[in-house]
């Protein structure tokens, strides 16, 4: 075990446990943001660098201070280590510059993307980002590829995560689509135009942090916020079948997986629950979705409606006695 201090708070944790699943255990105040880092998927993180932290102190045995920001998706905690997340200065400048940089080439397409009130991206720029941009150039372009009937990719809004590449890999059978070319010139692609379609193709919809995978049958359907989730089951031979389904009056419009409050999906979901089942007679409904209170989908929801008493004579008379 290895007692590690994060903006202040000690909490003993398990040898290999790095220092962004330390500050989880802690809670949401403490933890850092990620964009590319994904608990479900092996190998994620280490590429989007918007989980950098300060080490002001190594260990008990070496107390010397880390001499760059680490990312704390990869470097494991040591006893007696010391680390600044929002209550360093240098935290707090270097993230902004991720943001920065993250936004160079990301198209202010926020009022038409279907991701719009669940984006990470919005939500990072919001917390770290700067008000304004300090550059003025024209941003790149991809031509635009078919990749199925289901999902819709726009490249322009991607920022290189590779979520989607190791969700295709490792819980799919065959994986048909990767990062190709290099440097500024790289984006995901399918090699030979070929369409990404098996059973748990969808799910690379759900892990995308941005709006470069949307879902095609919700496309354009409604905002985010004007829908209502619900959690729902059915007995499925593919997956656990347990979904959110998205509702707008009567109508299921998308159905997802269930998420935590990380963001993450807890189970992967099968395309047959995800494409084919919009019925609510196809599902035996659970009750609301929880909404984190600071979502913008939480708008006008409540999970539990209180009546409010009404007031009778005889209870005006007492109060007035």
């Amino acid at each position: 075990m290895a007692k590690v201090t994060i903006d202040g708070i000690t909490i003993e944790v398990a040898d290999g446990t790095t220092i962004l699943q330390a500050a989880r255990m802690i809670g949401p105040d403490v933890a850092p943001p990620t964009m590319c880092y994904y608990s479900k998927l092996k190998t994620s993180g280490g590429y989007c660098r918007t989980c950098l932290v300060e080490v002001s102190k190594g260990s008990e045995k070496d107390p010397r201070p880390m001499p760059k920001l680490v990312a704390s998706c990869r470097t494991g905690v040591m006893d007696g280590m010391e680390v600044k997340n929002t209550s360093s200065e240098k935290v707090r400048d270097a993230r902004a510059g991720v943001v920065e940089f993250l936004l160079l080439n990301h198209p202010l397409d926020c009022p038409v993307c279907d991701q719009a009130g669940e984006c990470h991206l919005q939500d990072l720029s919001y917390e770290h980002g700067n008000y304004k941009t300090r550059t003025e150039f024209e941003r790149r372009t991809f031509d635009k590829i078919d990749i199925g009937n289901k999902i819709q990719l726009h490249m322009t809004r991607c920022i290189l995560c590779y979520r989607c590449v190791k969700t295709a890999e490792q819980i799919t059978d065959g994986r048909v689509h990767g990062v190709i070319n290099r440097g500024d010139h790289a984006e995901i692609s399918t090699y030979v135009e070929q369409a990404i379609d098996n059973d748990f193709s969808g799910n690379v919809i759900d892990v995308c942090p941005v709006g470069a995978l949307t879902d095609k049958t919700f496309r354009f359907k409604s905002r985010v916020w004007f829908t209502k989730p619900m959690y729902a089951h059915r007995n499925c031979d593919k997956c656990s079948g347990k979904v959110s389904l998205w509702y707008k009056g009567d109508d299921v419009l998308r159905v997802t997986g269930r998420k935590d409050q990380w963001g993450e999906v807890e189970e992967f979901i099968c395309n047959t629950c995800r494409f084919d089942k919009k019925s609510t007679s196809d599902w035996v409904i659970e009750g609301p979705a929880p909404i984190n209170r600071h979502s913008v989908i939480s708008a006008n929801k409540y999970a539990k409606l209180v009546k409010p008493k009404e007031f009778t004579l005889n209870d005006i008379k007492a109060i007035t006695d």
